[in-house]
C-alpha cells in the first residue's frame, strides 16, 4: 500500500471530513476522494461508508488506520535514527499548549530550546481534551488539561503523561468579606453569583463538585474562557471565580485555597507513541519538564 495513502486516511482519521483533510494535505477534496478509493482497492475492502452527507471509517478502515499508525510510526522512528547521528537536537518541533499554559510554561521553555538549537514553532488552543486526534495532526508536543478527578488524556493512538498538578484557587475582589480569609470551605460557597469558564474545562468541574457539596446550584453569571478577562471581572465586584492558581495575576483580586473539595487541573503532555525519539522533540519535552520544575513551588 502507497505510504502517501496511509498517511491521507490517517488525516481523515484525524480530522473527521474529506474536506478538512483536503486542506490540511494541501488538495483538493476529489483528489483525496480518489486517493482513499484506490486504497481500498489495495487493501480489498471498504474502508469508508456513507454517513449522511460525509463519509466515516468503516470497521475495516479504522484497523487499517491503527497499522497505518504504526508503518508510519516506523518511519517516523528511521528518521529519528539519522537525526541521532547528529552532534545536537536540531529541527523543528511544533508545539501547541492552552492559552494559560503558554503564558506559564512558553517563554522559558524557548529560551531553553534556543540554547539547545531547536527551533519551537508554538501555538495556543483552548480545545478540550476529546480534541486530541485533531491538535496532534497539526503539532508534534501538545499540552492539554484536565480535571483531577477526570480519566488520564489519551489513546490507542496518543501517548500522553501528567505534566504538573495546578490547585485551582477561588477568586474574589480585595473588598470582599472573604478577601482576608486565606483559604475558605467549599461550605461557605452557596451563595455567590459565578463568572465561570464555558462547559467542559476543568475549571468548571469543579464549579460543579462545589455545587455537589453545598448542594446549591451556582448563579453563573457570565461564562468566558480568558481568565485575564475573568478577573478583571471578578475586580470590578461583577461576581467570584475560580482561577487555575499561576494564572492568578491581576492586582485587584485575592486567590483563597479552597478546602474540603479536589480543586485542581492536571496538566498534560500528549505526543504520537515515539515521537520522543526524535532528539528535537526529547529536548522539547526536558524543556517542559524543567520549566514546571522552576515554576512550581
Amino acid at each position: 500500500m502507497d505510504v502517501h495513502r496511509l498517511r491521507i486516511l490517517r488525516e481523515l482519521a484525524d480530522r473527521g471530513t474529506v474536506a478538512a483533510t483536503a486542506r490540511a494535505m494541501d488538495m483538493t477534496p476529489s483528489a483525496v476522494s480518489q486517493q482513499l478509493k484506490v486504497l481500498a482497492r489495495e487493501a480489498g475492502v471498504d474502508l469508508l461508508e456513507p454517513d449522511g452527507r460525509r463519509v466515516r471509517l468503516t470497521d475495516a478502515g479504522l484497523a487499517l488506520v491503527v497499522r497505518a499508525e504504526s508503518v508510519l510510526g516506523e518511519l517516523d522512528r528511521a528518521r529519528a535514527e539519522m537525526d541521532r547521528y547528529r552532534s545536537t537536537p536540531v529541527g523543528v518541533v511544533r508545539l501547541t499548549l492552552f492559552p494559560s499554559a503558554a503564558e506559564l510554561l512558553l517563554p522559558g521553555v524557548l529560551r531553553r530550546t534556543r540554547a539547545a538549537g531547536v527551533r519551537v514553532t508554538a501555538s495556543d488552543a483552548d480545545l478540550p481534551g476529546t480534541e486530541l486526534p485533531a491538535m496532534l495532526a497539526d503539532a508534534d508536543i501538545v499540552v492539554a488539561h484536565r480535571d483531577e478527578r477526570a480519566a488520564p488524556l489519551g489513546g490507542p493512538r496518543i501517548a500522553s503523561r501528567v505534566l504538573m498538578r495546578e490547585p485551582i484557587d477561588l477568586v474574589v475582589p480585595l473588598g470582599h468579606p472573604l478577601a482576608d480569609a486565606g483559604r475558605v470551605d467549599a461550605t461557605q460557597l452557596a451563595d455567590l453569583d459565578w463568572i465561570s469558564v464555558r462547559d467542559g474545562f476543568p475549571v468548571d468541574d469543579v464549579l460543579r463538585s462545589l455545587a455537589t457539596l453545598t448542594g446549591v446550584q451556582p448563579r453563573v453569571v457570565q461564562r468566558i474562557n480568558d481568565f485575564h478577562t475573568i478577573q478583571a471581572m471578578v475586580a470590578a465586584d461583577l461576581g467570584v471565580a475560580l482561577v487555575a492558581r499561576h494564572a492568578v495575576t491581576h492586582p485587584g483580586v485575592r486567590g483563597l485555597e479552597i478546602v474540603g473539595v479536589l480543586a485542581a487541573r492536571i496538566l498534560e503532555v500528549a505526543i504520537r507513541p515515539g515521537a520522543e525519539r526524535r532528539p528535537a522533540v526529547a529536548a522539547v519535552l526536558r524543556a517542559l519538564d524543567e520549566e514546571v520544575a522552576a515554576v512550581q513551588p
